[in-house]
């Protein structure tokens, strides 16, 4: 009898999974995957935002240094992202100005969608604090920005059924702290005729525990006739957390539920692949779906992240129930049975729409730079050009390490392994000037792979301590430099007829995140630069090429 029983249920579960394995494959002939993996946008793309307008989705990261500011992204999936846009690309409002430190910059944006118009509201750290911007097109042009007297950051808006508009900021309005790291989030009501904040200010929690720290990242919503606030706390890196709390009135009281952190990996140790999981925000589907994105960061080799914080995807289900004492709340459980940010997972049931890819290579055909390209902060003069298929740079006097505008085009790392290749021509006229690719974390901590002088040079910035590596006399003419990383050491190849790889290694944690030595908040980026160290030049190097590929495929000899 148990014999025949434990028959039935191994033909039950195979039967079951070539059911689903059929489904599957009749799915995946037709080009639609049932999964997707996670993180949805990859390089640097933390503290993501999300609203739905129609049938598309659109999502915004911060930025910090960077310009353009506010990446803007666009989906009808949920899965395959665009970039569109960004929230700041007028040089002329100059948010980001030289003396920007590392990591300064633009915070932590909530996107939202009201009436026809779009809003995001950000805090411009080491400037003027908060403000929102406003467009038809989220694609842009976006508005002069408008400045709100508000203390702290991370702030985020929420219009009721009455159509009044609420602003949800971080900070504790007592000013006094019980415990380290106490914060939390406030609430007043914001005038969108007068543009100010108007009415009483009222603190809505200090977050879901009595020792609860850094509270932040605030975004309130009305689901099931219930307002629903979330929050992160914890701190960005491994005790990151998402927590809930519920209220029958939009002033509270806000009640933590009973399950919180709705969403943490801090549990999960220092070996799980995925960590440091927070910052949320949530949109449902017209399906009735709803869907959670967080930032959380990826080990590579080692246990370190290399990239940055990136944004992930995860499903999840609000449920309504009756407490212990016959009062009526909602439960937030996301991914359920997991209980985790997936890897790979079952995806939304929305219709399935990839977007064109950008491709490895640029060729600098076009008469603008593409949308992925960034500098390190705003570039208020025309110091580079686009002609002929080539990228034109003039050697300046900034560089890298200090808190200017260099001579610098770079875009996100998305990969722990990659191979990042520049075909230029440069004349080394003075000892000063040197051209090539860089790899930047921030000011104390990038690597540089330069023709300066005549020769092929490596030179490492670690802890702000400046070191040539190697160097190799190379030939007239145009060159290509490579900087490969095998998820572990950086090396490095030359090409100026015949591919030489330099006699040294780096190791990849000169970028990484630990102890957050590398810069903070901020993502690793690739890409181009020109210096005349410190000296006026009138040189420029032209790049005809520029490639990045992602993968286990460089292994080179000499």
């Amino acid at each position: 009898m148990i014999k025949s029983y434990t028959c039935f249920l191994r033909c039950l579960f195979f039967t079951v999974l070539i059911g689903s394995f059929l489904s599957s494959f009749s799915r995946q002939s037709d080009g639609v995957p049932d999964t997707y993996h996670n993180p949805i946008i990859r390089g640097m793309a933390p503290d993501p935002s999300i609203c739905r307008a129609g049938e598309y989705y659109y999502l915004v990261n911060s930025s910090f240094e960077w310009y353009p500011g506010l990446p803007i992204y666009k989906s009808k999936d949920l899965v395959n992202w665009e970039l569109i846009g960004h929230g700041f690309n007028n040089r002329d409002h100059n948010f980001i100005k030289p003396g920007t430190f590392d990591s300064g910059g633009l915070f932590a944006p909530t996107i939202r969608y009201h009436d026809g118009l779009f809003y995001i509201i950000n805090t411009h750290i080491g400037g003027k604090g908060n403000f929102y911007i406003t467009a038809t097109d989220p694609a842009g042009p976006w508005s002069e920005p408008v400045w709100i007297d508000a203390p702290g950051i991370d702030p985020s808006l929420f219009w009721d059924d009455d159509g009044k508009c609420y602003y949800i900021g971080n900070g504790n309005l007592s000013g006094v702290k019980q415990w380290y790291g106490q914060a939390g989030v406030w609430m007043q009501e914001l005038d969108l005729k007068s543009k100010k904040l108007i009415g009483k200010r009222k603190q809505l929690t200090f977050g879901h525990a009595t020792n609860a720290r850094w509270g932040e990242g605030p975004h309130l919503y009305k689901i099931k006739g219930k307002y629903v606030l979330l929050m992160s706390e914890g701190g960005t890196d491994i005790d990151h957390a998402v927590t809930c709390f519920v209220s029958d009135s939009i002033w509270g009281e806000y009640e933590p539920i009973q399950i919180n952190p709705i969403l943490t990996h801090r549990h999960l140790g220092t070996e799980y692949p995925v960590y440091a999981t927070g910052h949320a925000d949530i949109v449902q589907t017209p399906q009735g779906e709803w869907w959670m994105v967080a930032l959380g960061k990826r080990r590579g080799v080692g246990g370190e992240c290399y990239i940055g914080r990136e944004t992930f995807l995860a499903p999840l289900q609000i449920e309504e129930f009756t407490d212990v004492n016959g009062k009526e709340s909602l439960r937030f459980i996301v991914s359920p049975g997991e209980g985790r940010l997936p890897v790979v997972g079952k995806r939304p049931d929305l219709e399935w729409t990839p977007v064109r890819s950008a491709g490895d290579t640029d060729s600098f055909d076009n008469d603008k730079l593409a949308l992925d390209w960034c500098f390190l902060r705003t570039p208020m003069t025309d110091w580079y050009s686009l002609s002929n298929g080539k990228l034109l740079m003039k050697l300046r006097s900034e560089v890298a390490s200090d808190f200017v505008n260099p001579s610098m085009i770079v875009k996100r790392v998305k990969e722990h392994k990659f191979k990042a290749s520049a075909l230029m021509s440069f004349t080394s006229h003075n000892p000063n000037e040197e051209a090539g690719v860089i790899l930047y974390r921030s000011s104390k901590y990038y690597v540089t792979f330069t023709v300066k002088n005549g020769c092929a040079v490596v030179t490492s910035y670690d802890g702000g301590a400046k070191r040539t590596l190697t160097e190799r006399q190379i030939k007239p003419g145009p060159v290509s430099l490579s900087i490969v990383s095998d998820g572990k050491q950086l090396s490095f190849i030359v090409n100026d007829d015949t591919p030489y790889t330099m006699e040294c290694r780096i190791s990849l944690e000169i970028v990484s995140d630990k102890f957050q030595r590398s810069g903070g908040y901020g993502g690793t980026m690739v890409g181009m630069y020109a210096t005349s160290n410190g000296i006026y030049s009138t040189s420029i190097v032209e790049f005809d090429t520029f490639t990045l590929v992602y993968g286990d495929i460089f292994k080179t000899s000499n």
